[in-house]
């Protein structure tokens, strides 16, 4: 029952927001995000400790300023996530610019398989749906949501979008595997595993933990491998594109390890420039009191 309600008052949100006019969307948001700034709840910590290993030089006023626009970005990513629906063919388009296109459209336009791996920043379902409306196949994977029906409907979301979503299961592998074999394009965000599948990179002079799946599908399917980071801008966003020369090593599992810390040291150039648009919430470095997850 409470499951229920939740997913019922998450529906009555999404489509009040639709609704209202921009400005008002805007100020709402806007107020959510100052909001958790003053409540400074778990995950607020959890930033503003993430965003001080990135900048370690700010004053404690500094990062306090940098925190507030890290909130104000979280929430127009939800802000755009919900309005994003209504959004016409033009607008998607015409609010995108990226740098590098080319290692994405000559593999779309050929229908060869090619890896995106990006982590959590700015509206990467914005980037989806651009890279679509271009005639990407897009595939993706995606964590089941409790309630079930949030799940159900962020999948209906983004099939609207044009993507493929596979569940995060024990199936989303092979899945993903297959579809690089139809010259897809995979995207998968790749900033965060604290499982022990997980692989240790160096990470703004830190131990943090990435998923080594963007690295094995490209390896294994002998496809290019780009990453992604996309960053705000005051009418759209900005994907910047950069393809990671996979080493060339005999050892595959040793092949992967030093592909992922390529894709950090790549995700990490991103956020240094752009780390109010890092929405990451969560823990990422593997020390102080971490606990291994299953």
């Amino acid at each position: 029952m409470k499951d229920f309600l939740v997913a019922q008052a998450y529906f009555a949100g999404w489509s009040l927001i639709r609704r209202a006019p921009q400005s008002v969307a805007d100020s709402l948001f806007e107020s959510i995000a100052r909001r958790m700034h003053k409540r400074d709840g778990k995950s607020v910590k959890r930033l503003r400790s993430n965003l001080a290993r990135v900048k370690p030089g700010l004053s404690s006023d500094e990062l306090d300023d940098l925190l507030g626009r890290a909130l104000s970005s979280y929430m127009r990513y939800w802000k755009e996530t919900f309005r994003s629906p209504d959004w016409s063919r033009d607008q998607i388009l015409s609010t995108v610019t990226v740098s590098q296109e080319n290692l994405l459209l000559d593999p779309i336009t050929q229908k060869r398989a090619v890896v995106v791996a990006l982590p959590h920043a700015g509206n990467w379902d914005h980037a989806g749906s651009y890279f679509c409306l271009k005639g990407a196949r897009l595939v993706t994977v995606a964590e089941v949501l409790k309630p079930r029906a949030l799940f159900e409907k962020f999948l209906e979301y983004r099939q609207g979008i044009g993507m493929e979503v596979l569940p995060l299961d024990s199936k989303a592998f092979p899945a993903l595997l297959n579809r690089a074999q139809d010259g897809k394009l995979i995207a998968l965000v790749a900033d965060r595993d604290l499982s022990k599948s997980g692989i240790d990179v160096n990470f703004f002079d830190g131990v943090a933990r990435m998923p080594a799946g963007p690295a094995i599908v490209a390896i294994r399917n002998n496809a290019p491998l780009v990453t992604a980071f996309v960053s705000y801008t005051p009418n759209g966003i900005h994907v910047d594109l950069r393809e990671i020369a996979i080493p060339d090593i005999a050892d595959e599992e040793l092949r992967i390890k030093a592909t992922v810390q390529l894709c950090a040291d790549s995700f990490a150039q991103g956020i240094a420039a752009h780390p109010e648009d890092w929405h990451m919430m969560q823990r990422i470095w593997v020390d102080g009191d971490f606990v291994e997850r299953r």
